[in-house]
């Protein structure tokens, strides 16, 4: 039977003309091996952007039925693009999006997920054509309405289908794999051969911009080995793998990020009964805001509550704490958008001691002051100023050998 391979190429790799041309001739390579593609595509470039920009245009908060219609077209324009790349170049080659092939979702606009693909299609199309082409990013709710997937949703789409069809899936982009840290912030970061699937979860959670956590998310439920590499160059990239090889050294930290899309909501002078907090943070989870970092302190009657949160609405989440708690008017209020969150994430920290000690002590040593702490069985994040953020990550770097 002819081997199925997923492909997914992010907004970079289709960003021109000629990149696209370019993809066609790696495909084409891949057909020639006798392999059957199913490619999924992000729209080229900016284009995203863009068409946000434009819908803001017309309203400054855009329906979100509305706003997913006019994305949705930009993988609809890539894919359509790619497949007339492959075309001219005698590989069969067809597009489709997310209608005509059935990826149905949940019906929450902007943030969708995947609840079931029609593989029988992508398996009858595959009698007539080599590759197929399908737009990323998005799907269709029950009613036909369109949805998207949220930002980095086409390594969902990708995932989706490798899952359903029992394919491999390969990710590419502009970076020739995982690396232990940003390589844009240290250009001597080291590239992983093998990463596993819960180093990756907290890594792309905690701000790596390499994978969509969702993807990461279903490959792990599937056993469903990844791989990451480079879209314009032939050098090895890194597997994304449910444990690692027995042979490979296991590093105690296997990378660091630095997220800096953070802010730090102090609340003062909250009454210090019993079930208060919990009420609290039910009424945020309500309103899809993702609490981080928690602190309480408590001072004879009442309580300060210390949290982080990624990209704060100010006015939302001080409405509903108010909400909560109505009868209390001595309520203060601290947003600080001025911090970033440092981290250090390895399965090897489960075997081995004295990792917080080091990653505490890194800091020390330049008196970098730690505003908030958050650990797990392989993950350990601090808050810090954002102005020390820089000097805190390299400082980590160097302690770990990354």
């Amino acid at each position: 039977m002819t081997e199925i391979v997923v492909q997914k190429y992010g907004g970079s790799s289709v960003a021109t003309i000629d990149k696209i041309k370019k993809v066609a001739l790696k495909i084409k390579k891949r057909v020639e091996n006798k392999e059957k593609i199913v490619v999924v595509v992000s729209a080229m470039g900016k284009t995203t952007n863009e068409l946000i920009k434009l819908a803001e245009k017309i309203s400054v908060t855009p329906e979100p039925r509305e706003l997913d219609m006019i994305l949705s077209t930009g993988e609809q324009v890539s894919a359509a693009l790619l497949s007339m790349a492959l075309n001219s170049i005698d590989i069969k080659a067809i597009s489709y999006n997310a209608f005509q092939l059935q990826i149905y979702t949940t019906n929450i606009h902007a943030s969708a997920k995947i609840l079931d693909i029609n593989a029988e299609k992508i398996f009858k199309s595959f009698d007539n054509y080599d590759v197929i082409v399908v737009t990323g990013f998005q799907g269709i709710d029950e009613m036909g309405n369109i949805t998207t997937l949220g930002r980095g949703g086409s390594d969902t789409s990708a995932v989706a289908f490798a899952a359903k069809t029992g394919a491999k899936c390969e990710i590419y982009s502009d970076f020739p794999g995982i690396f232990t840290c940003d390589p844009r912030f240290n250009e001597f970061a080291k590239k992983l051969d093998y990463i596993t699937f819960d180093e990756m979860l907290e890594l792309s959670a905690l701000g790596a911009n390499v994978l969509h956590s969702r993807a990461v998310e279903i490959a792990k439920k599937y056993s469903l080995e990844m791989y990451c590499a480079s879209t314009f160059s032939e050098e090895r990239g890194t597997f994304i793998v449910d444990n690692l090889p027995e042979w490979l050294e296991q590093p105690v930290v296997t990378g660091v990020t630095m997220d800096n899309n953070q802010t730090k909501i102090t609340i003062y002078n909250i009454p210090n009964k019993t079930g208060i907090f919990s009420r609290i943070f039910d009424s945020l989870a309500k309103q899809r805001i993702n609490v981080d970092m928690i602190s309480i302190v408590y001072d004879e009657k009442v309580a300060h509550l210390t949290f982080s949160v990624i990209s704060a609405n100010r006015e939302k989440i001080r409405n509903i704490i108010t909400d909560e708690l109505k009868s209390e008017n001595s309520l203060e209020f601290n947003f600080d958008e001025n911090v970033s969150k440092i981290s250090a994430v390895g399965v090897g920290m489960k075997s081995s001691s004295g990792v917080a000690a080091r990653f505490f002590s890194a800091l020390d040593k330049k008196g970098i002051k730690i505003l908030a702490t958050t650990t797990s069985e392989i993950k350990i994040s601090a808050l810090v100023s954002k102005e020390n953020s820089g000097a805190a990550l390299k400082e980590l770097i160097d302690e770990f050998n990354l």
